[in-house]
């Protein structure tokens, strides 16, 4: 579980990459961003320990950075290793940016992404970024909105 909760942290920031058109390096380098990715994080983090559970992550991506009290510096360290983690391999998009954009089919956001929330809930914890990250891609997938900088910009929105 603990990794399971671990991947659901690194799978709910791809899932935001997708949002818009930008490789996932250029989504983790842009500071505008930065907001986003910490709080999708904090709320994986927190839904995890509120249910018992301590997520792990991978090479320098470590969930715990953005556990309830963890100092922002932490959780932006993590951002700025995926930036450079993204930044060396083939594939600047993920695979969800792909079903979107390439192969126009829905993604595994209603199996993977959106169950988050209502586990939260059932803890009094609040998700509004993977609310309106899941609310957003159901958007595109359904053709309501389009894979761009506003549909990124309405995920900021959501958070503030």
């Amino acid at each position: 579980m603990a990794h399971l909760w671990g991947k659901l942290a690194y799978g709910a920031m791809l899932f935001a990459t997708a949002l818009n058109h930008d490789s996932m390096t250029d989504n983790f380098a842009d500071p505008a961003r930065l907001p986003a990715w910490l709080a999708l994080g904090r709320e994986v983090a927190a839904t995890a320990l509120a249910r018992g559970v301590t997520p792990r992550g991978f090479g320098g991506f470590d969930p715990m950075a953005f556990a309830p009290g963890r100092p922002d510096a932490e959780g932006i360290a993590v951002i700025h290793w995926l930036r450079d983690y993204t930044a060396v391999g083939a594939k600047t998009h993920s695979g969800i940016w792909r079903d979107l954009a390439v192969r126009k089919r829905k993604t595994e956001a209603g199996a993977q992404l959106d169950i988050v929330p209502r586990l939260a809930a059932e803890r009094g914890i609040a998700t509004p970024a993977l609310a309106a990250t899941g609310r957003l891609i159901a958007e595109i997938e359904d053709g309501e909105r389009e894979q761009s900088a506003d549909t990124f910009a309405a995920l900021l929105h959501a958070i503030r």
